[in-house]
């Protein structure tokens, strides 16, 4: 008796996958939105036409559109492997990915217009949540809705954001931007938790076991809460200053408890470690927003970047380039000679966008510059050794 043969694996195999779709998109946003943020910003070319300013469209942007993008790609992926249920793939991943597409070209399109980007934003955010909540509620692992309401907050922080823009909350615009970003950096720092010390132990070559502290992981939750409660709504800097000093100290403990010199030599390593030291960096310049010789606003934006460069730009990156080779069948040792090149140009947009301002400011449009170009570097590369990857079928031609 003849066997069958086995079905043959599609070479297009861009929605197999809820990371496929969503880190490609991620990756080619990154380059778009940051091209025209810098030529507004930096050499004055025309706005788009937005019902809002520049500098919001830039920062909801890199929230709601770079950071949830990522978001998608990994629960969609991990909640998957966690339940062994299904997620989103094939037409209906498609769908998803669409609505997320839409939301981003559509204050372009219809200019002055917030009623279709809020309702295809908030919708994609609604079908993202229903499609990782229904896997983790059937399977009844509740200790998986932690992680997965962060997506809940980051919509309502959306939401806060679209009422800011229509004038029905006053402070919906601060408020939802600001939350906004450290919900994002919340999740950040949970995925770091679970999948960081793992990598780390697996990753470096020799036998190494890493501290992980529980009462770190429960204080530290337990600050981060009273800190966006004093710095978004209360706004009190003395308040922000001391929760800020306490997560400084908190997350360097951790980071500590996580080091192995065999870190330095492997790129997929290093930059989330960096990363998440650049976060870190960026609570005690929120520590020392009171005292320090810049500016206080200058002191709070650079903070601020040091969360979104640090946590969400290097770590995002780093998760992104590690789970598209694993859960495409490849060899993480066998990666690709550009991953150091990508990584370090984004450490160079950190070093520009956070570090040299505070010794120069007034190079600062330079340096602003300088960390676009960067980073405009660092996403360029990650699309051209990716977007093959994330495209095609397995290399071990495996369903997936």
């Amino acid at each position: 008796m003849l066997n069958n043969p086995s079905p043959s694996i599609p070479k297009f195999a861009l929605f197999n996958l809820g990371f496929r779709p969503f880190f490609l998109l991620a990756g080619v946003y990154a380059l778009i939105s940051i091209f025209i943020w810098g030529g507004v910003y930096v050499y004055g070319w025309p706005a788009p036409r937005l019902p809002f300013s520049p500098v919001h469209w830039h920062a909801h942007e890199m929230i709601f559109g770079y950071g949830m993008a990522v978001a998608a790609g990994f629960l969609l992926t991990a909640v998957r492997n966690w339940t062994h249920l299904p997620t989103l793939q094939g037409y209906s991943l498609a769908g998803c990915a669409a609505l997320w597409l839409a939301a981003r070209v559509a204050g372009g399109l219809i200019p002055g217009q917030i009623l279709p980007m809020l309702l295809l934003d908030l919708m994609f955010d609604l079908w993202f949540i229903v499609a990782i909540f229904r896997p983790i509620l059937r399977a009844k692992q509740h200790d998986q809705i932690g992680i997965a309401s962060k997506i809940v907050l980051l919509m309502l922080a959306n939401l806060c954001f679209y009422l800011g823009v229509s004038g029905v909350l006053e402070q919906g615009i601060v408020w939802g931007l600001y939350s906004g970003l450290y919900f994002l950096l919340a999740l950040v720092f949970s995925m770091a938790r679970r999948v960081l010390p793992m990598f780390i132990e697996r990753g470096v070559g020799y036998p190494v076991t890493l501290k992980n502290r529980a009462w770190i992981d429960r204080f530290g939750l337990y600050v981060f809460v009273l800190f966006v409660i004093a710095d978004v709504f209360w706004q009190s800097v003395p308040a922000t200053a001391v929760l800020a000093g306490l997560l400084f100290a908190i997350h360097t403990m951790r980071l500590a408890g996580w080091h192995t010199k065999g870190i330095w030599k492997k790129p997929l390593l290093w930059v989330l470690y960096v990363g998440y030291g650049g976060a870190t960096f960026g609570f005690l310049l929120k520590a020392l927003t009171p005292f320090f010789f810049i500016s206080p606003s200058q002191t709070f934006s650079l903070a601020l970047h040091a969360f979104a460069l640090g946590g969400i730009g290097m770590i995002t990156a780093g998760m992104m380039a590690r789970i598209a080779l694993g859960h495409t069948g490849r060899d993480i040792q066998q990666h690709s000679r550009l991953l150091a090149p990508i990584f370090m140009s984004l450490v160079v947009a950190y070093a520009a966008r956070v570090l040299l301002p505070m010794f120069a400011p007034a190079h600062t449009l330079l340096w602003l510059g300088l960390a676009q170009a960067a980073w405009l570097i660092a996403f360029a590369l990650f699309v051209w050794v990716y977007a093959p990857i994330l495209v095609k079928s397995r290399a071990d031609g495996k369903p997936g």
